[in-house]
């Protein structure tokens, strides 16, 4: 993905330094640093540091993590692509997607860390509508006017599997929330609807795994060959790597490392960026967080579109939808199970209501190989409408959990009289 936003890097320099291990750490620091266009967003790394050490404004603190971490983002892709060249496509694609959505994984994991469910449960959701809606809408569009006279086609197979898959993580998380509406009175305590929601992400983490096994075992070749014909047929001659793999592999840790402070800055900041900018904090964490955290892998997968490779798009966004429904959301619950935190799948009634019409309308607009405009169109104006919803959205998210504990509170007086 990090290939439509690399930079040339000029080694002439770095050669003339006489010792080798030098001239190769040199070597390796202008490709990861200099060797992109995002290069020059990379100094607001530093500067998060320096805000958050100097006690300036939180916003502040959050605007800079949060560009810091889309930069990095871009880099890790960079580096897996690199890693892709000695372990092979197949491989290489499943560890690029899933470094990609390693940003959302580790905001989770340090908003479950300090028990705040809600934020885990709207970044996460945040995510699978944006590469949905956003990406995959965006990604359509733009390839389908830059190719309107000869159309595109896509390979339907692939979008049949995520929108399977995305079904049932659509299924799964909508059975705790009718439960929790039309269970009878064994749905009033929180128990039941926990351990539903447990067993449900046991279920959908036995799913993806097995789509794994389908993808890199059983059907390898079948991958495989759909890859090289693609690379007959435009033309083109595989690059070489740029950096060793144990380069490589010992970068992508150190940057993985920053991110993983960067947002615990983002994570300990967003409630006071929104009060401080006036907007609430759905709509930061809905709209804002996904958007600007992963744009260099949107604007990765909206190129790849303009060059008529729509099948590359499609594994970047519905891919990375499917990851997070079906890897990264049950993790999360069975992470805080272990960690003796009560996390379940209801994501209540308007967000799972969201997501179900997303989906929706997704698998309706690839229900064909080929798409028009207006159906590309549709997409971005439903998430727009979604971002409008949350953006009036005024309600804290910790007082939802506040008004489910006093519904359940009213309901058990009721049961008891």
């Amino acid at each position: 993905m990090s290939s439509s936003l690399r930079k040339k890097s000029d080694l002439s320099l770095v050669s003339r330094v006489r010792y080798p291990m030098l001239r190769h750490f040199l070597a390796n620091l202008q490709e990861v640093v200099l060797g992109t266009k995002l290069s020059v967003v990379l100094p607001v790394i530093p500067l998060a540091f320096i805000a958050r050490c100097y006690g300036f404004g939180r916003s502040w603190v959050f605007a800079l993590s949060l560009l810091g971490v889309s930069a990095l983002a871009e880099r890790i892709s960079f580096l897996t692509e690199q890693i892709a060249y000695f372990i092979g496509p197949t491989v290489g694609g499943l560890v690029n997607a899933t470094c990609g959505n390693a940003p959302e994984l580790i905001i989770a994991i340090f908003a479950l860390r300090q028990n705040k469910l809600d934020m885990v449960k709207y970044s996460l959701l945040a995510s699978v509508l944006s590469n949905m809606l956003l990406v995959l809408g965006t990604s359509l569009l733009c390839g389908g006017i830059a190719n309107l006279r000869k159309g595109q086609k896509f390979n339907r197979r692939q979008a049949e599997v995520n929108c399977l898959l995305l079904l049932l993580a659509l299924l799964c998380h909508s059975l705790p929330l009718l439960f929790r509406m039309g269970g009878g009175p064994a749905a009033v305590t929180a128990e039941p609807t926990l351990q539903l929601s447990r067993a449900s992400s046991v279920v959908m983490l036995i799913a993806y795994l097995s789509y794994l096994v389908f993808q890199l075992f059983t059907h390898r070749q079948f991958f495989e060959a759909e890859e090289e014909q693609e690379d007959e047929e435009v033309g083109e001659s595989e690059e070489a790597a740029v950096i060793g793999f144990w380069s490589a592999i010992i970068w992508l840790v150190g940057l993985t490392a920053l991110v993983s402070l960067l947002s615990e800055y983002i994570v300990e900041t967003i409630e006071d960026a929104s009060n401080s900018w006036g907007i609430s904090l759905s709509f930061n964490i809905m709209i804002l967080l996904p958007v600007v955290g992963n744009a260099p892998e949107h604007a990765g997968a909206i190129i790849f579109a303009f060059k008529d490779k729509l099948d590359i798009s499609l594994g970047v966004a519905l891919g990375s939808a499917t990851q997070i429904s079906m890897f990264v959301v049950p993790l999360c619950v069975v992470a805080a199970w272990t960690m003796g935190i009560n996390m379940d799948l209801n994501f209540n009634l308007l967000e799972t209501g969201s997501l179900a019409l997303s989906i929706g309308a997704v698998a309706f607009a690839l229900q064909a190989t080929t798409t028009t405009l207006h159906f590309r169109l549709i997409l971005i104006l439903l998430y727009c409408v979604i971002g409008a919803c949350f953006f009036v959205s005024n309600t804290p998210l910790n007082l939802v959990n506040l008004t489910d504990s006093a519904t359940k509170g009213a309901i058990d007086a009721i049961f008891r009289a």
